[in-house]
């Protein structure tokens, strides 16, 4: 396909992809919109923070603060489209809610169509993907050293990118791959069973040939 973008233009022919974003987002739009375009896709794109009604995810009576349900939007974009997209990024409060992917869920639920992740509360599996494919692209003939390292940020982030890249990496099981971050910064063994881990940045850093830069909240303070 990236020989030929084009080659398959007439495979999404009459079919609408539905875009959803409850958080912002930019690589991830933008490429998922053109690989639309490349298939030969309709697309509908809602930007949930700012267009539409404030949806209510609870098995509770709706309160003043919302205006429609999750189980009805869903319906009504499962009407419109053949595939759903959706952005939904975790609360930070709720760790059991976000382990579960209660919002992720409900979108699959209720809409009763083939759901695409844009990122969710654990995972990113789109940008895990493109990673996995830029490695090996890069790298085809010999086995890589792989160190996925924590950095600072300027406010908490997700666990979900680093979640969905250990996962992955493992998964190929083709790299020498190494984590490292400060203490109580330790990611879900569900993701990274398989990796080396090490609070000593340096040591991990020597001889690598991908550096993978992100910043993750510890679990501790959730």
């Amino acid at each position: 396909m990236k020989e030929n973008p084009h080659a398959f233009a007439e495979a999404g022919k009459n079919l609408t992809l539905g875009l959803l974003f409850m958080n912002p987002s930019l690589r991830t739009r933008l490429s998922t919109l053109k690989a639309a375009q490349l298939l030969g896709m309709n697309t509908l794109t809602v930007n949930a923070q700012t267009e539409g009604w404030a949806l209510d995810f609870s098995s509770d009576p709706m309160n003043h603060t919302t205006v429609e349900h999750i189980h009805e939007a869903a319906g009504v974009l499962g009407e419109y489209c053949d595939i759903l997209g959706v952005r939904s990024f975790p609360s930070l409060t709720d760790r059991d809610g976000d382990d579960r992917e209660k919002l992720l869920l409900q979108w699959m639920k209720y809409c009763k169509r083939p759901l695409l992740s844009l990122e969710s509360s654990t995972r990113h599996p789109l940008q895990s993907l493109a990673d996995m494919m830029t490695i090996r692209q890069l790298v085809p003939n010999r086995k890589p050293k792989v160190v996925l390292t924590w950095a600072p940020h300027v406010k908490p982030l997700p666990q979900c990118v680093p979640n969905s890249f250990a996962q992955w990496v493992n998964a190929w099981g083709k790299a020498d791959f190494v984590i490292t971050h400060p203490e109580d910064y330790e990611l879900s063994e569900v993701y990274t069973k398989g990796a080396t881990i090490t609070h000593d940045q340096d040591e991990a850093l020597k001889d690598a040939d991908f550096v993978y830069v992100k910043n993750w909240s510890t679990f501790t303070d959730y």
